[in-house]
């Protein structure tokens, strides 16, 4: 984690400013204290790992979970020694087949956004079979203030999906 939270697009685009403020050796406590009981607060999270050394390649989370009756808010990052291996839209999407699943969160919706300065992570949502659905003006709010477009993807599960390798 706290190699990942030295990466300046993480930091730009996921951290949140609580985190940011934090002096960077603390980072990485700051980023999981919210996250370790985010499941008893009603957030699916899971850690991107790698299955020989069990080092955290990235995250992927589903929030709000039926706050709004059987939706939830996708959000992930993948660290830069994993970028480019398609790691974040296979999460994304075994997140999703999770959520949608009767004997997992018995979803409908999950919805996702990110600026549109930010085309990693959009490709990354379509390659998991997130749909454009629309831009929202001014939506992200950079910890420097500066706003972006965003584009607000969606993933129903009656949608058929290919695999997101």
């Amino acid at each position: 984690m706290a190699e990942a939270l030295r990466d300046p697009g993480i930091l730009r685009w996921t951290a949140g400013t609580a985190v940011i403020r934090a002096p960077a050796e603390q980072r990485a406590r700051r980023w999981l204290e919210p996250r370790i009981d985010g499941w008893s607060r009603g957030s699916a999270i899971f850690a991107i790992a790698d299955a020989a050394t069990d080092q955290v390649l990235g995250n992927v989370s589903l929030r709000d979970v039926h706050r709004i009756p059987d939706q939830a808010v996708a959000a992930y990052w993948v660290s830069p020694l994993a970028r480019g291996r398609r790691l974040g839209a296979r999460a994304l999407d075994a997140a999703a087949t999770w959520g949608f699943a009767a004997d997992g969160l018995g979803l409908h919706r999950i919805s996702l956004d990110h600026s549109l300065v930010n085309e990693g992570s959009c490709h990354v949502a379509l390659r998991a079979g997130f749909q454009l659905e629309g831009v929202m003006r001014d939506y992200y709010v950079e910890p420097t203030g500066k706003r972006h477009d965003s584009h607000l993807h969606a993933r129903l599960g009656t949608d058929v999906v290919s695999s997101a390798g």
